[in-house]
This record gives C-alpha cells, structure tokens and sequence, in this order.
C-alpha cells in the first residue's frame, strides 16, 4: 500500500470508528509492527539517498497526523461512552410507573362515596387552639375526658390569630367541624379529612401521627335512623360487600347519645377470624348524635336543629381493607410496600 493509498484510507476508517476497540484495530493496520505505514518507513533504508530525502519527511509526517488522529478519536469515544447509537429494531424496555400510597386509594375512594351521598370536603389547620379542639366540643378545662386524648402542646409564639390560647396539634379532626358550622348556617353535609396527632407509645396499631375523617350532618328532623342509613351505605359501598352495623353505647363528650360503630368482619364474613379475634365484629368508629352544647357554642338553636357525626382512622380501614399488619409500613418509606397499591 502507498504513502497515497494510506492517506485516502486511514483517516476516513478513523472517523468511521464506533468504540476504543476498532480504534485499536485501525492503529495495528497501519502503525503496528507490521502496519502499512511502519512497512514503508522500515523500506527507506532499501532506498537511494535521493528517494529517502524525498519520501521519508512524508511518511513521518503522515505518521504524526495519523497518530494525533487516533488520539483525539479516542478521547472523543472516552468522553462520550454512554452515548450509544440507538437500534430500532430492539424492543422498547418498559418503564416502571409510579404507585399511588394505599391511603391515597383509599379517601380517593371515600371521597366518592361521601360525594355520590350528597357531602362536601372541608379541610383545616393540623394547629389548633384548646378552645377548637376541646372547649367548643364540650371538653371544658376540667373535664375528665380530656384524658382520653394525649396532645401535644405548642409554644404560644403570641400572634393575633392565637388570641392568647393555648395552642396544640390537633388529636382529631373535630375542630374542622366548630370552624365550619361558625361560618355556615345548616342544613349540609360534610366530611372533613385529615392528620391528627396524640402522644403516645408508638407499636403495630399505634402511631403519634395518622389520619382521620369525620362526617357531620346538620339538619331539621335529623334522627338516628338517618344516621344508621349513612353509615351502613358508606360501609357497604366501601367494602363493596353487604355489611352488618351494630351500635354499641359509648361515651365522646361532643354527643349524645353516642355510639361505638363495629362492622361485621369483611374478611370471614362473621365467621371468626383473627382479625375480629373470633367475634365477627370489627370496632371501627365513634360516634352520635350531636350534643346541644356543641350547637350552643356555634350559635346553632338545638331545638331547632339536630345532627349526627362519626369520625374514624383511616389507617385503621386501610389495614382492614388491604390487609396491612402494621400501622408502621404506610410512613416506613419501602417502595415495596408502596408497590403492592
């Protein structure tokens, strides 16, 4: 091969190079021990003195610019090694989507039904004052009940919104209930979803933060025959199975009479399980109708108007509904928990 015949290949098969491998290739062609470019600068000494003056400064030359060529390409190749040409011909990887959280699926689902049934979403502030969380539902400073809910207090920073009271993270969503009715003149129907907080022990069905949702009903004529048709429907479309409710007597401050609301177990329909421990029945929410202390401290007149609430932990239906062992999983952050929704 020729000085000539080299020049015209060697630099167009450089270009054409797609990795270090067939670079490597191309410089033992023409620069190896027994490259085309090495042959003719090892036959100058076979030459006369007139043709090795004469050929010799072109062959180095050439050389040097096929050596510079060859590095340039590989620093090029280097820098650019995650850039691989794409084959159409290969099938597509697939793409992993995203999870929705089980108690995204869950009040998504709550939601609907809440809405199908004719109820409005009203949401809140996580922060509140004691007179919200425990003054307006019945829950006076002395009051024993107040006992039943381990809070967490917060300094008082001192701003006009606080208006001198003590303020906490909410232990329910009840609150959402008082700001709503002060602001609004019956008859309605809402249901108010979100993060509370109680200081306690933290095991498999205990958390220091979760979530609740409560219903309230205001209206004239309003009994506990509406309130059982409410809760049997919600639980039923819920479930998407025939429920049985049973009332059980229990006391909440902010009712009366109120109620303890169980469920016949979803998952063995009645039949005893561990999940009901044998019983059939399932504790799932608290409940009543309205205490007229509660209308009272709103401005309602409790003669003229009645109502009914129940609130529940949605952590507590969503381990019931998807079968979740341990309150802990929904905030541990392992995908693989999340994947299964």
């Amino acid at each position: 091969m020729t000085i000539e015949e080299i020049k015209q290949q060697v630099f167009e098969e450089i270009g054409h190079a797609k990795d270090i491998k067939k670079l490597e290739e191309i410089r033992i062609k023409y620069l190896g021990r027994k490259g085309h470019l090495t042959n003719i600068l090892k036959s100058l000494k076979n030459l006369s003195l007139e043709e090795r003056k004469r050929i010799g400064p072109i062959a180095n030359e050439l050389r040097e610019k096929v050596e510079n060529a060859l590095k340039e390409k590989k620093e090029f190749l280097v820098i650019n090694a995650e850039f691989k040409p794409i084959d159409l011909t290969l099938p597509g990887k697939k793409i992993q989507r995203g999870h929705l959280h089980p108690l995204t699926v869950l009040e998504k689902q709550i939601y609907e039904i809440f809405g199908q049934l004719g109820f409005e979403i009203i949401e809140s502030s996580e922060i509140e004052t004691e007179y919200y969380n425990f003054d307006a539902l019945n829950i006076p400073p002395d009051h024993p009940a107040r006992d039943m809910w381990d809070t967490f207090w917060i300094k008082n920073d001192g701003s006009p919104k606080a208006k001198n009271q003590k303020l906490l993270l909410r232990t329910h969503t009840s609150p959402v209930q008082i700001h709503y009715m002060e602001k609004h003149e019956p008859p309605f129907r809402i249901v108010s979803p979100g993060t509370v907080y109680r200081y306690e022990a933290i095991d498999a069905s205990h958390d220091i933060q979760f979530h609740q949702l409560e219903c309230l009903v205001v209206d004239k004529n309003i009994n506990f025959a509406n309130f059982k048709f409410i809760v049997l429907a919600f639980f039923q479309k819920l479930f998407s199975k025939k429920i049985n409710v049973q009332f059980v007597p229990s006391y909440f401050p902010f009712v009366e009479p109120g109620v303890q609301i169980n469920i016949s177990c979803p998952r063995c329909n009645q039949k005893g399980c561990p999940l009901c421990k044998n019983t059939g029945w399932i504790e799932i929410a608290g409940a009543g109708m309205v205490h007229p202390k509660v209308f009272e401290y709103v401005g309602y007149n409790p003669k003229e108007w009645q109502g009914f609430a129940f609130g529940m932990g949605l952590e507590r239906i969503a381990m019931i509904k998807y079968n979740i062992p341990d309150i802990r999983l929904f905030n541990s952050g392992d995908l693989r928990f999340i994947r299964q929704f």
